[in-house]
């Protein structure tokens, strides 16, 4: 059993009213694994009759526990069986029926998103994967709240180049089509490596096929409490740093612990892992860049910036593992551009670049995410950009993930509005040289030598 203090109490209160502390994000995982039938019509009326089944006390839970505990729960969402796999059985080639299916399920249930039209093709594509691949762009462009990923490698598999290039095509035409919104649809969008299948966070959520029936996974996220806490530090020395890091992470994550094991129990269900990421929205005082020029650097991005990500992205998670035996996810810190308020400043200013992002992108939770680039940005370039991605990954058996929105009509310089926690984004410029010839060559890179570990 654990006591807490008086004090221990305020500062939480505190931490919540003044340093904007709140758990991001409710994900209910949920199997379709039983929703399979050749007519796609009756596998989408599958998935909205279990999903609005197992879902339907979601919202009121997390609403019931906001209430009472007190601490702001910002997002209620859902994740499913990578649809791939739910509709091969099917004999359509179109999967948009599942993804509005999805979307009805969600808007029923009252979720703000539901992650899982995806493909898992590290090694090679079944027939279920392409034509949940070739379905995106008009499932993005035709649904509200459905969020989509597609893992292209990992260390054990090598990265799979043919849908690296894809993948590039894909993006370019999900932008096309949600044209008239800024390219919203490629903000829902998400290409791993190393994919982990319980993180709660979107766009990148999907129920793995080891996961249980159904599972809650809780996100945390205090970039404003560790910020306020390193005020208190300043002029000390990186030691003294780590450690306040490490504390703060440590009673951040105990209030998602919380959260979870009870809304798993209200819910019936098992409580998953906690993912203790840092996660900015792109409100004042809610950014993972001001964590980092709060440790000394004058804008994040310029020189020192690698390696101060290095050292909260460690803390972070020493701090949590201690707090919780089943921290998952992704767990760490997220460097979203249109979605932190510090790292949208810094590239204003010019002291963040997409390169310095890529070096940044290897030692943080993720990758490139939520990056506006000039709409005339080719495929191959694009599918470039992952390859790189997935190669930071691969190597250093990490998780990386390319999130990037190609906004037609929009060049360097430029502003394009989200709206939300999605933020806005000034336009990054990208190099003007080409890697077409090599994106064309297809095929898969091999595994690395770290792979062979049994």
């Amino acid at each position: 059993m654990s006591f807490f203090t008086i004090k221990d109490v305020l500062e939480t209160t505190k931490m919540i009213t003044k340093n904007k502390l709140d758990v991001r994000t409710i994900t209910m995982g949920i199997s379709l694994r039983d929703c399979g039938h050749s007519d796609i019509n009756v596998t989408a009326d599958k998935i909205y009759d279990k999903i609005t089944k197992k879902a339907a006390n979601l919202v009121k839970v997390g609403e019931e526990l906001e209430a009472e505990l007190g601490v702001p729960i910002i997002n209620k969402r859902i994740s499913v069986t990578p649809i791939s796999m739910v509709g091969e059985s099917c004999d359509a080639s179109s999967y948009v029926p599942l993804a509005k299916a999805l979307d009805r399920a969600a808007a029923e249930v009252g979720v703000n998103f539901i992650g899982g039209f995806s493909a898992l093709v590290d090694k090679g594509y079944t027939k279920g994967d392409r034509n949940l691949i070739a379905s995106i762009p008009e499932a993005l462009a035709t649904t509200n709240v459905v969020c989509s990923s597609v893992s292209v490698g990992s260390t054990k598999s090598g990265i799979n180049m043919d849908a690296v290039a894809e993948m590039g095509r894909i993006i370019k035409q999900t932008a096309d089509l949600t044209a008239a919104n800024d390219a919203i649809g490629c903000a829902k969008l998400v290409v791993f490596c190393n994919a982990v299948p319980d993180n709660p966070f979107m766009a990148g959520a999907f129920h793995g096929v080891t996961e249980p029936e159904t599972v809650i996974n809780v996100g945390v996220s205090g970039p404003g409490v560790v910020k306020k806490a390193l005020e208190n530090v300043r002029g000390q020395d990186m030691g003294a740093v780590a450690e306040t890091i490490k504390k703060t992470a440590f009673k951040i994550t105990r209030v998602g612990q919380l959260v979870a094991q009870e809304a798993a129990k209200r819910l019936d269900t098992q409580f998953g892992i906690i993912d203790l990421s840092l996660a900015p929205t792109p409100a004042v005082g809610d950014s993972v860049a001001h964590i980092l020029e709060e440790i000394g650097l004058e804008s994040c991005g310029c020189p020192g910036t690698t390696a101060t990500l290095a050292m909260l992205n460690d803390a972070v998670k020493k701090g949590g593992l201690m707090a919780s035996s089943y921290v998952g996810g992704l767990s760490g810190a997220f460097i979203p551009v249109s979605e932190d308020a510090g790292m949208i400043a810094a590239v204003e200013c010019g002291s963040l670049s997409l390169d310095k992002l890529e070096a940044m992108t290897c030692v943080c939770s993720v990758g490139l995410d939520m990056i506006a680039i000039p709409g005339d940005t080719s495929a191959a370039t694009i599918s470039a950009i992952i390859a790189d991605e997935a190669a930071i990954g691969m190597i250093n058996n990490k998780t990386t993930a390319v999130r990037l929105i190609p906004v037609p009509g929009k060049g360097i310089g430029e502003t394009v509005e989200f709206g939300g926690l999605l933020g806005y984004a000034p336009i990054i410029a990208v190099s003007k040289f080409k890697a077409d010839e090599f994106i064309a060559r297809g095929g898969r890179i091999p595994a690395p030598v770290r792979s062979l570990t049994n």
